[in-house]
């Protein structure tokens, strides 16, 4: 046993006192038309110029050589370790490749990768469509619970059959959680379906190509269904079934949710919460003219009702009774979606309120603020929405004033992230924040673990995936350039570096993705047979456990109960992994 655990110590190669370098590369793929990198560390400085190799797998042959840049420290994660990168974005044959170095003698070769056409999206989809369908909460002890679902403080029952188990270790299925925290609610079962109706749109042709069409589209309507039975006959949306963490399906309950699992009848959605982003999801899918066991016309009945609801509700549903920026990004998604739909006067007067609202709370910085005052709008699986929600929005916004307006928005906000990213050494490129910590504003990779919910802080691979999103969808539309992807190489660089972080280019050599890589975290189990799944993304990695500010770094397979924070498998980050690798297939002028 012990010569196992130091295997697999000195496999994860995070930063120990290695002598020997260590190569960082993404394991899976590297689109052809995209940035391509590794990152290669040593313990001492170099005393010339350093070559490394590309080499062909399959020929053993050297296909490509380049050279080092300049070494970069991070010493709050390393230090006294030097990173150096070693970038191949000209190289664009396809195939599968390692990278490889040669110092002192010795001879250090990378994990494989491929290199090809939408290479992405063509090795990932499948899995991800597959992880869904094995998330559904449909054996048939969920499903009979599900069909006569109580509702807390009431002997009412409900029927919510349907919908995604949440994670790896949680069969609850939410619309949102931490709806209480106000600041941090992110979007979960109605995201999924959106995300699956938007990366279907994006690239219909490639997914007829992969045969993976029909398999996307039937997933999202199983989405669709259970926001529809999730809509009470009152026209809010119930918020979350939550499991108590019990073996019986029995044991659920349709509840609001507050701090350590206390739970109570405050289960209605506001915009925020989960109840936007459903009426957006069911809006667009709508269009599709398609049925699951709801009709197309149900669909869209439904999205208006729910609409209309919180127009006049919102304020009630939200836990401090005031909206705020995630009330914004959400009901602009809303509006804009049944702009679409309808092109009703009166979606489009909403949909350039929300877009006007969230154009105010733009800061000089160029970050967003969350309320009224001084905080800034930092979120730790949905970064990105504000700049999607605006980009979907301009799609059919054609009135020149309110485009100018909302292209400034998404540039200055772009324009932040490239500037926070790179404020620091950051050899890994990975997306830093702007957060409030003890009353004043901090930059930092993690958000920090004292924070509003009390308790709730973890992996942020959703929020990796969702800025890489915005980078590519905004991008496109204020800093478009011909190749990678359609933008400009500093936000192409950016966006594939977060999703090469999740496919393995961390410091933790690990594959955040199940099924894929030379590394993955453990399998994790769950009630009713569910739990880790092919394609599914975990939480990943996030600041030293014990630094309250999300200083440090942490990535733990064992921490006595808590391992969830890092090694926890949870819809979200699938879903904006989707949309981002859509988008990066998508052709370039699809969005203007």
């Amino acid at each position: 046993m012990k010569k196992l655990y130091f295997s697999l110590l000195f496999s994860v190669a995070c930063f120990a006192a290695f002598a020997t370098p260590v190569i960082y590369v993404n394991q899976i793929a590297f689109d052809s038309n995209g940035p391509k990198s590794g990152v290669v560390q040593f313990d001492s400085k170099l005393t010339k110029a350093f070559a490394f190799e590309l080499v062909n797998i399959a020929t053993g042959r050297v296909a490509h050589t380049g050279m080092l840049s300049e070494p970069e420290t991070i010493s709050d994660w390393a230090p006294g370790k030097l990173f150096f990168q070693a970038n191949f974005s000209a190289f664009r044959v396809a195939g599968k490749y390692r990278l490889r170095i040669k110092y002192a003698g010795a001879v250090y070769t990378s994990s494989p990768f491929e290199i090809g056409e939408h290479a992405v999206a063509k090795r990932t989809l499948s899995a991800i469509i597959h992880y869904y369908n094995k998330q559904r909460a449909n054996t048939p002890g969920e499903l009979a619970a599900d069909a006569k679902m109580q509702l807390f403080g009431s002997n009412d029952k409900v029927d919510l059959r349907g919908g995604w188990c949440d994670a790896s270790g949680d069969v609850s299925k939410y619309f949102s959680h931490l709806a209480y925290a106000n600041y941090f609610s992110p979007q979960q079962i109605p995201l999924v379906t959106w995300s699956m109706v938007s990366a279907d749109e994006a690239i219909p042709g490639l997914l007829k190509k992969w045969n993976l069409k029909d398999s996307l589209e039937t997933e999202a309507l199983y989405g669709a269904d259970y926001m529809m039975r999730a809509l009470s006959k009152d026209d809010y949306f119930y918020m979350i079934v939550f499991s108590y963490f019990n073996k019986d399906p029995n044991a659920r309950r349709v509840v609001g949710l507050l701090a350590n699992s206390v739970t109570t009848n405050q289960y209605q959605c506001a915009f925020r919460e989960g109840g936007g982003m459903a009426i957006a999801a069911l809006a667009r899918i709508s269009q599709w003219k398609k049925d699951g066991d709801f009709t197309s016309a149900q669909y869209l009945d439904g999205a208006k009702r729910a609409f209309a609801h919180l127009l006049a509700n919102n304020t009630k549903y939200d836990d401090d009774g005031k909206e705020n920026i995630i009330d914004d990004y959400c009901a602009l998604m809303a509006a804009t979606e049944l702009w679409i739909a309808t092109d009703e006067e009166q979606y489009r007067t909403e949909a350039r309120k929300r877009a006007a609202n969230l154009n105010g709370r733009m800061t000089a910085a160029g970050y967003f603020l969350s309320n009224d005052a001084n905080r800034p709008y930092f979120h730790a699986s949905d970064a990105g929405l504000p700049v999607v929600a605006l980009t979907r929005y301009l799609s059919k916004e054609k009135e020149e004033t309110y485009r100018v307006s909302a292209l400034k928005t998404i540039k200055q906000a772009l324009d932040y992230n490239l500037a926070v990213t790179n404020r620091i050494s950051n050899p890994f490129g990975y997306a830093r924040q702007s957060f409030l910590f003890k009353g004043k504003v901090k930059d930092g990779f993690f958000i920090p673990h004292e924070n509003e919910t009390g308790w709730w802080w973890q992996g942020e691979n959703a929020r990796l995936g969702s800025l890489a999103t915005a980078a590519v969808v905004g991008g496109r539309l204020v800093y478009p350039a011909e190749g990678n992807w359609g933008i400009k190489a500093t936000l192409a660089d950016y966006a594939e570096r977060q999703l090469s972080w999740i496919m393995g280019c961390n410091p933790y050599d690990m594959s955040f993705i199940y099924g894929f890589g030379k590394n993955n975290v453990p399998y994790m189990a769950s009630n009713y047979g569910h739990g880790s799944e092919r394609g599914g993304i975990s939480n990943g990695v996030t600041g030293k456990d014990g630094c309250a500010d999300g200083s440090g770094i942490d990535f733990k397979r064992e921490a006595a109960g808590n391992e969830w924070r890092w090694t926890e498998q949870w819809i979200p980050h699938a879903a904006w992994f989707l949309q981002a690798v859509a988008a990066m297939a998508q052709p370039v002028d699809a969005n203007k």
